[in-house]
């Protein structure tokens, strides 16, 4: 996967909005940071759950680790070029729903 990809797949989702914070991309629905990438695009932090967390870093130890500060909120860090585009896309979706408000979410789900 690549930056453009994460990108790609971020703001397709509803209501998502990239902003520059603490000089990295952040990727947003309703003001609430849901990933976050490096400036050269080799990496991104994504949220998780903590059970998915340890699974992607069990699985991938090359690909996948806690996150700096955020890991304790199952936040991982994933080195975007050893991601399938598939999985890559699945655990963005999964971001965006854990952050979305969860009107906004129903609404998505039912147009799916």
């Amino acid at each position: 996967m690549t930056f453009k990809q994460l990108q790609r797949i971020c703001l397709a989702l509803p209501e998502v909005e990239q902003r520059e914070t603490w000089g990295e991309a952040t990727f947003r629905v309703k003001d609430r940071i849901f990933a976050i990438s490096s400036p050269d695009g080799d990496s991104a932090s994504i949220k998780a759950s903590l059970d998915d967390q340890s699974g992607l870093v069990a699985m991938d130890p090359n690909t996948f680790a806690v996150a700096a500060y955020t890991g304790k909120y199952g936040w991982v860090r994933v080195r975007l070029a050893g991601v399938p585009p598939q999985l890559g896309e699945r655990l963005i979706r999964n971001a965006w729903r854990r952050t979305a408000p969860k009107r906004l979410l129903a609404k998505f789900e039912e147009a799916v």
